[in-house]
């Protein structure tokens, strides 16, 4: 069987994922930062301004240091509230508001930072009027914003072209369903401009992620817009069960039931991978897994 390039080019950058992207966004802030305090110095010199070239570095260091810390916090909230085309109305005065809150946090932070600088130095930084020198940072803020909001979501998008991405068989323009749109036997996953069908059963879990659901499929993971609740109404009672807040189960693909001291049990599933079951779910789980006679 042909491997997919698409598949062992993801899996092959796993590894190396996070330092990736860490990196992307240190480099990307020290590179702006070093950049940026040229060019200014050249301005003061230009104009002849009356400052030290220490001080356009602590600008535009302080400026990026605050800004890189707050690029986790974006991140969380892009996954609390993803964009989506067909949202976009709903979606508008939420990132507003988070623009509003990246703006506040970064003035008062690099204001912060400039005046430690210059107490070192035996200076004082003044700021200036705050609601104008706010407003004024805010216009610069709301594109940086922006910037960083679609670089994370076109990257999420990168990612899960590579990695596959599933969807619910729609009803046909014309004519009966070919199978129970309301119960989906099979999920369409696209990849790299093809698409392959994938049948329920071959579904070994299934782990709530944000406003996506992936799908467990031969070591694979594909990641479904919608909720757990959702698809737990959907799938077929007699072989998905709800083992936790965040994870299902096929029943077919149960390899042990691990009990644990808490109270809570440990799933482990024929793949060899580990799936939590709280005490909440394990009762109904017990008597679920039961072989039946």
């Amino acid at each position: 069987m042909a491997t997919d390039p698409g598949t062992t080019l993801y899996q092959r950058y796993q590894p190396w994922r996070r330092s990736v992207e860490i990196g992307f966004w240190v480099l990307h802030y020290l590179v702006g930062a070093f950049a940026n305090t040229v060019t200014v110095n050249m301005d003061v010199r230009r104009l002849d301004l009356a400052f030290s070239p220490w001080q356009p570095a602590v600008w535009e260091g302080s400026s990026a240091l605050v800004a890189l810390a707050l690029v986790p916090g974006v991140v969380w909230f892009t996954r609390r509230f993803p964009l989506h085309a067909a949202d976009w109305r709903r979606l508008l005065p939420i990132h507003l508001f988070g623009s509003l809150a990246w703006s506040a946090l970064h003035v008062a932070g690099m204001v912060a930072l400039r005046k430690l600088a210059y107490a070192v130095q035996g200076e004082h930084y003044d700021f200036g009027l705050w609601w104008w020198e706010f407003g004024y940072e805010y216009l610069k803020d709301v594109r940086s914003y922006a910037g960083i909001v679609l670089l994370v979501e076109g990257y999420r998008l990168l990612l899960r072209r590579l990695q596959g991405e599933a969807s619910l068989l729609s009803a046909p323009d014309a004519g009966p369903p070919v199978e129970p749109v309301e119960r989906p036997e099979r999920f369409l996953i696209r990849k790299l401009g093809r698409e392959f069908l994938v049948a329920a059963n071959d579904i070994e879990w299934l782990q709530a992620s944000g406003n996506y659901v992936n799908l467990r499929v031969r070591g694979h993971d594909y990641p479904l817009r919608s909720t757990l609740g959702g698809l737990a109404e959907q799938l077929d009672p007699t072989r998905f069960v709800r083992v936790h807040r965040s994870y299902m189960v096929n029943l077919d693909r149960i390899a042990s039931i691990e009990p644990l001291d808490t109270g809570d049990a440990r799933v482990h599933m024929q793949d060899g991978q580990a799936v939590p079951c709280s005490r909440t779910y394990r009762a109904g789980l017990k008597l679920r897994a039961a072989p039946e006679g």
